[in-house]
């Protein structure tokens, strides 16, 4: 049975900055793509950022210059480094990994969520 397990997630001021990881474990035969997507209060969950198997990425644009993604295929995990965090950042961030376990198709898994919190 695959995992996602988050961490990174916390309470940092604006201009601070964060790295969210998460692993994914279990009978994993490939990983695709690898994502971020975040949920703020009374908004819907949005795209933040996200990489193939190839290694490109894609932003939102209001994140882009400030967040970087990279995974680490031999680890399973994917990274989200977040510079000069703005209050509107605030959301909970999931990620999102597309996998095939051995002798499946490909699935889309999330993790449990990490809270991230920007005070102004």
């Amino acid at each position: 049975q695959v995992q996602l397990v988050e961490s990174g997630g916390g309470l940092v001021q604006a201009g601070g900055s964060l790295t969210l990881s998460c692993a994914a474990s279990g009978s994993i035969s490939s990983i695709d793509v690898m994502g971020w997507y975040r949920r703020a209060p009374g908004k819907r969950r949005e795209l933040v950022a996200s990489i193939g198997s190839s290694d490109i990425a894609y932003y939102k644009d209001s994140v882009k210059g400030r967040f970087t993604i990279s995974r680490d295929n031999a680890k399973n995990t994917v990274y989200l480094p977040m510079n000069s965090l703005k209050p509107e950042d605030t959301a909970v961030y999931y990620c999102n990994v597309k996998i095939r376990e051995y002798g499946s198709s490909w699935v889309e898994y999330w993790g449990q969520g990490t809270q991230v919190t920007v005070s102004s």
